[in-house]
């Protein structure tokens, strides 16, 4: 019976730590694994550790994580230390106010705490990494309290005075008697500060300026293309640092107070030696990471270091995660000497909300056609001059035509990137040709469909398979869409976005709605995936770039969408996310094999028949927007 009893424990035990490591695991294969895919094999190796340090996004984006959390740690250690004396030597109930008022950031919820700061911020000063800085120190402050107060309630002062009565100052007495009682918690709240600021994404959110990443913000941004592989390299650096120093911890030997394993008494001196060594030349290669210096693929690799300049130009752009090759920014800055402050958003709400928000002033939008409208309609946008730009002639006259269902005479957007929206099905699970909106409502794939989690595409294929247009506002109809949705959702197996074409690649489901690009991508997985745009029609989108009101050098913002429409430059943001572009001179330069794929370049005759969302009002919005919510919590 013991022993059955002692085997259960064990089995217990050892379930709890698979449970709590094998997502490590998994992402250390996933850093050594060759493909893009999560789920495809491509076989072993390193490249992602070595391309790791030249990745300058990535880098900044650690450095940055590293800088905040360490000095937002040691900044809220001080204050939490003389605070938590302050307060202790209190009486009882004037330090229950000062310790609640304290708390007030541990208590609030992270959203509400990042957005409060970012309106007090936006109103004093502008958003960047001071703010971000001051933020962390402010919510990681009640941690280190939580951790100085308990340890200052249980010293016994009567030593302090006795060391005093002995001869001591009050300096020496504090420093030998009540400082060593106080390190272990000092010590205690560093960490858990440290620990708090580099794991915080809310906060960061909500009160980083353009141009300001750290770690979270950068991966939270590339959700929309899918998370480097990089990031995983990097991820299980980090965990490979924190387990050796644990195991340092645990088996460096002490002093005879410590109740220290006798394992680690029999370590060999040399087995010691090195897992100190492992750990620094970890620490040291991360640092010399981040201070490393990233190499032009595209501009001229200059041939001494360039002077530090004052007064600079800068433009503030906001655009999709994942949907500009990074090192063209640099170039630019390069070749211009205007800095390019770079933001990015998920969504095409969220970056109406975030630029609606006036948090941050940008300069240049790259979004959707709809909300592009929008901001027309609200007065939010200046016309941008073409006839200075050099190379404008570069894009296509027939996406220029397309987008004038939105921006008439072409005044107010630069066609950057456009797709359609269609189904991406497995051939091998698909009997014949799919090629109908139909497919998705005739309860033929049950349980194997995935939709797309956005409202306008959800209906969308609703409205077109019902023969509407997918602008329609007559509410019968949309009433009608609203009860096919709901009559589709048991055979929906999940709502996704941008995990639609993983579980594409994985084979979880037999079909899903998805973005051309995005099916692409998973053809060049599993060549069984393919694509149709179905007869009934789609959406046509064409995300282009706008020039605010709330530009503050126009000139330079227009010489950076100039910029954006150059042959090379318009190139490397192609292969950067293989989605159609508008730019002929690109067009012509690819090989004959991508002109022709359909997956890439939809032809004209499916283009013609597809259409451009249109902005709907407000009230049609709330109608949208409470149909949704009924269709996901059915």
């Amino acid at each position: 019976m013991k022993r059955a009893e002692s085997a259960l424990k064990k089995l217990y035990i050892a379930l709890i730590f698979i449970f709590l490591y094998t997502p490590i695991v998994v992402l250390f294969v996933l850093s050594v694994n060759d493909s893009r895919s999560r789920v495809v094999w491509g076989g072993f190796t390193w490249r992602w550790y070595r391309e790791l340090f030249s990745d300058a996004t990535v880098m900044a984006a650690l450095k940055n994580t590293l800088i905040i959390a360490f000095v937002a740690a040691f900044v809220a250690t001080v204050i939490g230390l003389l605070a938590a004396i302050g307060i202790n030597a209190m009486k009882r109930r004037k330090s229950a106010v000062y310790l609640g008022a304290g708390n007030i950031p541990l208590i609030n919820a992270d959203i509400v705490t990042g957005i409060t700061l970012m309106l007090f911020f936006s109103r004093f000063t502008h958003l960047g990494m001071a703010s971000v800085l001051l933020a962390h120190i402010t919510f990681c402050i009640p941690y280190v309290l939580l951790s100085v107060l308990p340890a200052l309630a249980g010293i016994d002062w009567r030593l302090y005075d006795a060391a005093r009565d002995l001869g001591a100052t009050s300096g020496v007495a504090y420093r030998k008697v009540i400082w060593p009682e106080l390190l272990p918690s000092v010590t205690g709240g560093f960490f858990i500060a440290l620990t708090m600021s580099m794991d915080d994404f809310v906060v960061t959110y909500f009160t980083r300026g353009a141009g300001v990443d750290t770690l979270s913000t950068m991966i939270y941004g590339e959700m929309k293309r899918g998370i480097k592989p990089q990031m995983f390299a990097l991820s299980s650096m980090i965990f490979t640092v924190v387990l050796v120093l644990l195991l340092l911890i645990y088996l460096l030997p002490g002093d005879s107070r410590n109740n220290r394993p006798a394992i680690a008494e029999s370590l060999p001196q040399a087995m010691r030696s090195i897992a100190a060594l492992v750990l620094v030349g970890a620490s040291v290669v991360t640092l010399c990471g981040c201070g490393s210096i990233h190499k032009p693929k595209y501009g001229a690799e200059p041939e001494e270091e360039k002077p530090v300049r004052t007064g600079e130009r800068t433009v503030t752009v906001l655009n999709y995660g994942e949907y500009i090759d990074r090192d063209v920014l640099a170039d630019f800055y390069d070749e211009t000497g205007i800095k390019v402050l770079y933001d990015e958003a998920t969504t095409p709400e969220e970056m109406y909300t975030k630029y609606k928000s006036g948090a941050i002033s940008y300069d240049v939008i790259c979004t959707s056609e709809y909300i592009i409208k929008k901001l027309m309609d609200e007065d939010e946008l200046f016309t941008i001059d073409t006839d200075s730009m050099e190379y404008y002639g570069n894009l296509d006259p027939k996406i220029l035509k397309m987008a004038e269902s939105f921006d008439p005479g072409n005044k107010y957007a630069i066609p950057y990137f456009y797709g359609t929206v269609g189904i991406l099905y497995d051939t091998s699970k698909v009997e014949g040709e799919i090629d109908s909106w139909s497919v998705l409502f005739d309860k033929s794939y049950s349980g194997e469909i995935i939709m797309q989690n956005s409202i306008r595409d959800a209906y969308m294929c609703a409205l077109k398979y019902l023969g509407y247009s997918l602008n329609d506002t007559d509410v019968d109809h949309l009433m009608e869409a609203q009860r096919l949705l709901l009559r589709q959702k048991p055979d929906v197996e999940a709502y996704f976005v941008d995990e639609t074409r993983e579980e594409m690649v994985a084979g979880n489901a037999t079909l899903a709605v998805c973005y051309s690009g995005e099916a692409y991508l998973a053809n060049e997985y599993d060549e069984n995936l393919t694509y149709v745009v179905p007869r009934e029609g789609s959406n046509l989108w064409i995300d282009s770039w706008c020039l605010t009101k709330r530009c503050q050098d126009r000139e330079a913002a227009t010489e950076f969408l100039d910029y954006l429409c150059r042959e090379d430059v318009a190139m490397a943001n192609f292969e950067e996310v293989y989605y159609p572009t508008p730019n002929l001179a690109v067009y012509n330069e690819l090989d004959e094999e991508i002109r022709e794929d359909e997956l890439v370049f939809p032809p004209e005759d499916v283009l013609l028949n597809c259409e451009v969302y249109e902005t709907l009002s407000d009230d049609v919005m709330e109608l949208y927007g409470e149909m949704w919510k009924e269709l996901k919590v059915y």
